[in-house]
Order: C-alpha cells, then structure tokens, then sequence
C-alpha cells in the first residue's frame, strides 16, 4: 500500500505531468515533421534527381519466393529518417536559441533595474533612535 501511494505522489508531481505533456507534443511534432519531410520536402529532390522516390530505394539481399517476402535493405527510408532526424534538431535547437535570448534579456532588464533600498535591521533601527535621542539631549543643554 506504501508503495502505491509513493508512485501516486511521484506520478502526480508537477514535472512529471510537465514532461507527460511534452512527450505527447514531442510525438505529434514528430509526425508533423515526418509528413513535412516525406510529402512536401522528398518529392521535389527525387524530380531534382531525375525522379527518384527515396521511399522505394532498396538493396535486395534475397528475392521474394512463394509466400516469403523478399529481404531488402531500405536505405530510402533510411534517409528520410535522417532528414527527419536533422529537421527536429534544428527546430529545437532554433526554439531553445530563442528561449536562452529571451532568457538573457529578461536577466539583463533585470540586472539594469535599481536595486530596491535594503531595509534597515533591527539593531539599526534602534541604534538611530538612540543617536537622535542623544542628539536631543545634546541640543536642548
């Protein structure tokens, strides 16, 4: 029972649920990001090509016979992952160089304000109202 409530606390912690949420983002991105590559980007560098279609380029290392189905190498698909891969890096690689930028102009307005004056201590406080009182005396002898 001990242990059940210990992964309810982990489980409902806030950077968990955080991290959750952008796993799921992550994987939709990711999809957005494979259609982008596979159906806008490759068919105009195939026609570039003199008409390839990456998708369909394959090393045969074994011919389909009967039912079996041929053994292929797709390095096609290979590559389309690979550009896959590149694109997302550099998206999140342009997001986080823009979060740092803004990050460091927040820290640099912040830095730039004037520091709010420090409130004197007790022991301050106490001590200038005994050097005013002082002071009185000293005035009115």
């Amino acid at each position: 029972m001990k242990w059940l409530s210990e992964f309810k606390q982990f489980a409902m912690r806030g950077n968990v649920v955080d991290m959750a949420v952008g796993i799921i983002i992550g994987a939709a991105f990711g999809k957005i990001v494979s259609s982008l590559v596979s159906d806008v980007m490759m068919p105009p560098i195939g026609v570039l090509l003199g008409g390839v279609d990456f998708s369909d380029l394959a090393f045969t290392l074994k011919k389909a016979v009967g039912d079996e189905p041929a053994v292929v190498i797709g390095y096609g698909k290979f590559i389309q992952t690979v550009i896959d891969f590149i694109i997302i890096a550099f998206s999140i690689f342009a997001l986080v160089k823009v979060m740092n930028t803004l990050k460091s102009k927040t820290e640099k307005a912040k830095a730039d304000e004037p520091a709010a004056p420090v409130a004197p201590t007790k022991d301050q406080e106490l001590l200038t109202e005994i050097r005013d009182l002082l002071k009185a005396r000293n005035d009115n002898k």
